[in-house]
């Protein structure tokens, strides 16, 4: 899947948290469920400008992560990634079963009422807990559950198209 500009998408699933030793490893702060998920995937992208750094070793640490990277070998070298973004690019990830995708497969996607009302496109999505929550940016933002058959009625890829049972005026 590529963006608009051409570049493949590229998903974000953590940042460098701080520093773990003397080393070079960085504490991580993961978005993967497991947290140590985030170790599956190398190279990584760090920050806006997504430097492809591969992972050299990694492990859980308490309730956390720790990494160390190739070629960072001290806590000089560590410091420097402190609060950048960790991506991966989305061909990274297995394909999804057929009936499954990932939440970065929504974005961009529009939006349409059961009555055709177009909602707008999804931003990006997020979850509550209870269930995940579609950000849909329209002439205004609608926060609208994912919930299959109640609310999500169909996502058609083919037509980059989401049909919704939602008032328009929620």
């Amino acid at each position: 899947m590529l963006s608009e500009n051409g570049q493949a998408s590229r998903i974000v699933l953590g940042r460098v948290s701080g520093l773990y030793g003397v080393k070079g490893w960085i504490k991580i702060h993961s978005e993967t469920d497991p947290r140590e998920g985030i170790l599956r995937y190398s190279p990584w992208l760090l920050g806006a400008d997504g430097v492809e750094r591969r992972v050299s070793e990694g492990k859980l640490h308490g309730k956390g992560v720790i990494a160390r990277l190739d070629g960072c070998e001290d806590r000089d070298q560590a410091a420097a990634l402190i609060g950048q973004d960790i991506a991966i690019r989305r061909d990274q990830l297995p394909p999804p079963r057929p009936d499954e995708f990932y939440w970065i497969d929504l974005e961009g996607l529009a939006v349409v009422t059961q009555a055709g009302v177009e909602l707008g496109q999804v931003s990006h999505l997020f979850s509550t807990g209870a269930n995940d929550v579609l950000v849909v940016q329209g002439e205004r933002e609608r926060l609208i559950p994912f919930v299959w058959s109640d609310v999500v009625l169909d996502v058609d890829f083919d037509q980059r198209l989401i049909r919704v049972d939602w008032d328009p005026e929620f």
